[in-house]
């Protein structure tokens, strides 16, 4: 079984992003190399993984994605802190 990850992670200039992946670590690694990483971080570096949740696949995990990039900061917020 493939376990996907729903992340938030945070930039420098304190900026939220939120993505899925299959290897965290992974993907943390291109976020932070700026190789293969989003182009959100360009603008300001990749800090830490603020906010993790396991889905048991893809499907899930992209849905939990979307409803969380329509949350506004505050909302994602409370939702890292929820997860502390």
């Amino acid at each position: 079984m493939n376990c996907w990850i729903v992340y938030i992670a945070r930039a420098k200039n304190a900026k939220l992003y939120t993505g899925i992946t299959n290897n965290l670590e992974k993907r943390m690694e291109e976020h932070s190399s700026g190789k293969g990483g989003a182009r959100f971080f360009r603008s300001s570096p990749f800090e830490k993984v603020v906010f993790q949740e396991k889905h048991a696949d893809k499907s899930s995990a992209l849905k939990r994605e979307c409803a969380i990039k329509k949350l506004p900061r505050l909302k994602k917020l409370e939702l890292i802190e929820g997860a502390v």
